[in-house]
């Protein structure tokens, strides 16, 4: 199956295997897509090496287990195999340091003229923001 991995601002594509309900991708993807590689000292990307302890439970014939790599990640992971699509999330780590920060993240929104506006703008001054959704 086709699958669309996506990580922060940018998205791949990548062959993907359907297996017992979980889906499994090749190593070859993970090194391509996120800049992991699996080593006999665990899960590697440059210089940091998180250790595999179960190995059974990520490494298949069919490929490593994606929610077993996120977990192992410390990442969230959202998934819809019907639709191909999964998303890995920030981490616990990276999160809580940009809320230490107190800096909000940057984005942008049109207004009702279509003008867009982004938050950056408006640093150092207060701000109320009021979000609205149908769901």
């Amino acid at each position: 199956m086709q699958l669309t991995l996506t990580e922060g601002e940018t998205s791949h594509e990548l062959e993907a295997v359907r297996e017992d309900g979980a889906i499994r991708i090749p190593a070859e993807g993970l090194r391509e897509c996120l800049g992991w590689e699996l080593k006999p000292e665990g899960l590697c990307r440059d210089a940091v090496c998180i250790p595999v302890r179960d190995r059974e439970a990520l490494v298949r014939e069919a490929g490593l287990d994606l929610e077993t790599l996120a977990a192992l990640l410390d990442r969230p992971l959202a998934l819809d195999a019907e639709e191909g699509l999964a998303v890995l999330g920030e981490s616990a780590g990276a999160r809580g340091a940009r809320l230490e920060s107190l800096e909000a993240p940057d984005f942008s929104l049109p207004d009702l003229d279509g003008t867009l506006h982004s938050l950056s703008e408006h640093r150092g001054k207060k701000v109320l923001l009021i979000a609205y959704a149908s769901w």
